[in-house]
């Protein structure tokens, strides 16, 4: 771990996010983490305990002087999304984050930076170690497996919590201050299909299709990001449709919260229409980098010979799966009526995988209207059943309702203002934040949503601005000293 981090202001978080990101911890694989996070806590002689789930809580005392204000409960989730680049050699299983200055800018070399939510959890375990932060009595609340299904926060039992206001530290502009949010659901299609032998006078291509931006697949769907299984799919749709292209297997994307970056087929061709093939397909790619030109400087998409497969998908199946994922929706469905800007219902086609007889494609469906998530996601079911997948419909979860009315959420517009000279853009995202899940045991905690400026969450250009981090410990501190007094 590069010294050059820990000696960056404020100190206390960023030597927090460095003992943090040492510690391997993906998605429904956070035992390493949670028993850090227990450490920690009992270090510090506060009271810390898992719940059923094994999220992790850590109460701390009001400060003196601080005892007659409302206790409040600090929120962050301790899973990161483990995305790196293809000619990067690393093991997240087993390696810490490694991190580096770039300017302004905290990154990782080749793989996310966890900043999402590392620094939202430095800040807290900061707060928790401090000794001269004045701030009420706090519950720590450290979720798991927020990234690939909210089981944390879905887990967690009413009952278990005390406060009266939840600071939710899991935005990624610091000029924003989050009032509501998106739900979610996943959509998986699945089919067997039956394997042929390859005909005869047949030539073996691998496409690939690669350097795209990737990111979240809520907060940047409305960016005219390239999807990779999209791209994928226009050029196995046209050299299907134009030589009769067979699939021999696919394997696009990876996690549902990612906008697919990577895609990559082996796919066979008449050798007859060798040669028509290949200029064709170059046309193709010119077309589809001069649509991203903009958005996607760096696509690449490369046709390589292999040697000859022994096996094909099945025709019948294969014009389904081309047909179906050409049909599918993918991007933003609706903008919110309510919100100006705002991405009301998005789905991402994010993982595509045919192999050895068996096709799977995963996509992630959003929205802040529960009937319009469902909508699409029974738009994304018919497109997939039509060629006889099987569909399931799981891990829903609810959005946040926006609460204008909200007493923390004013606290938060005056020390904003006073502090920047400016007014903080009160928004709903168009991300899964836990607030809604937990509201939905704690339907009387006032909640509120914020966190310092972080780009590329779940790509390997996970980027932390530092002057940002600054303005977000000292605009905490101040919320720390302005929570209201109890009634």
């Amino acid at each position: 771990m590069s010294q050059e981090i820990r000696n960056l202001e404020p100190k206390a978080l960023w030597n927090k996010f460095a003992d943090l990101n040492a510690v391997p911890r993906p998605s429904k694989k956070e035992e390493r983490v949670i028993e850090f996070m227990k450490n920690f806590g009992e270090s510090l002689g506060l009271e810390t305990f898992e719940d059923d789930i094994r999220n992790v809580i850590i109460r701390k005392p009001a400060t003196k002087g601080m005892e007659n204000r409302k206790p409040i409960v600090m929120q962050g989730h301790l899973d990161m999304v483990h995305q790196k680049n293809n000619d990067t050699d690393f093991d997240f299983d087993k390696q810490g984050i490694d991190m580096y200055v770039d300017g302004d800018w905290v990154r990782a070399k080749g793989t996310t930076l966890g900043a999402d939510n590392g620094l939202g959890v430095a800040m807290i375990m900061a707060v928790l170690e401090s000794t001269n932060i004045a701030h009420p009595a706090i519950e720590a609340l450290f979720t798991i497996d927020e990234e690939t299904g909210m089981t944390g926060a879905l887990n967690l039992k009413g009952g278990i919590l005390q406060g009266e206001i939840l600071l939710n530290l899991d935005t990624e502009e610091d000029d924003e201050i989050d009032i509501g949010c998106a739900g979610g659901i996943d959509v998986t299609a699945t089919r067997s299909y039956h394997e042929e032998e390859t005909p005869e006078g047949s030539v073996g291509y691998q496409i690939t299709v690669k350097g795209l931006n990737g990111g979240h697949s809520g907060m940047d769907i409305h960016k005219g990001l390239g999807n990779a299984n999209k791209i994928m799919n226009r050029l196995l749709f046209d050299a299907f449709e134009n030589f009769g292209l067979q699939i021999v297997e696919i394997n696009g994307g990876s996690l549902r919260n990612a906008i697919p970056r990577e895609s990559v087929a082996n796919v066979i061709i008449a050798e007859m229409y060798d040669e028509a093939y290949v200029f064709d397909m170059q046309e193709i790619i010119g077309d589809i980098k001069t649509e991203f030109q903009t958005t996607e400087p760096n696509l690449t998409i490369e046709i390589t010979k292999i040697d000859l497969p022994k096996k094909v998908m099945d025709l019948g199946v294969q014009e389904g799966l081309i047909r179906g994922i050409y049909a599918a929706h993918n991007g933003v469905y609706r903008m919110s009526a309510d919100m100006a800007d705002l991405v009301e219902t998005s789905n991402n086609i994010a993982r595509v995988i045919v192999k050895d007889g068996e096709l799977s494609i995963g996509c992630l469906t959003r929205s802040s209207v529960e009937t319009s998530k469902y909508d699409l996601a029974n738009a994304l079911r018919s497109a997939f059943e039509l060629f006889g997948c099987e569909v399931n419909l799981s891990g829903s979860y609810p959005g946040w309702t926006p609460n204008v009315n909200s007493e923390i959420l004013t606290i938060l517009e005056k020390i904003y203002e006073k502090q920047n000279n400016e007014k903080p853009k009160v928004v709903a995202c168009h991300a899964g934040l836990e607030c809604g899940i937990l509201g939905t045991n704690y339907p009387d905690m006032d909640m509120i949503s914020f966190g310092p400026t972080i780009h590329g969450a779940h790509s390997p250009d996970e980027r932390a601005s530092i002057k940002s981090s600054q303005k977000f410990w000292k605009f905490v501190l101040e919320i720390l000293e302005n929570i209201p007094e109890k009634k």
